[in-house]
């Protein structure tokens, strides 16, 4: 039971320097993780782009003829 005190103690020690830590954190964000993020979702848009361009561009044409 000792054991299992001690570890409990150790356990919220760590996790209040963790919450300290990161309240003492600069608040601009992680401007890597953004730049990450931006670089995939244009990577994976232009490749979806690339792959079903011309199926979306035809059926946008037959979209818009059906209408008029």
């Amino acid at each position: 039971m000792e054991a299992f005190t001690t570890l409990m103690l150790l356990g919220t020690r760590l996790h209040l320097a963790v919450q300290q830590r990161i309240a003492s954190r600069d608040e601009r964000g992680d401007v890597p993780g953004w730049v990450l993020v931006t670089v995939m979702t244009i990577t994976i848009g232009y490749g979806l782009f690339r792959m079903a361009g011309p199926e979306l561009n035809q059926m946008l044409r037959s979209a818009l003829n059906s209408v008029q």
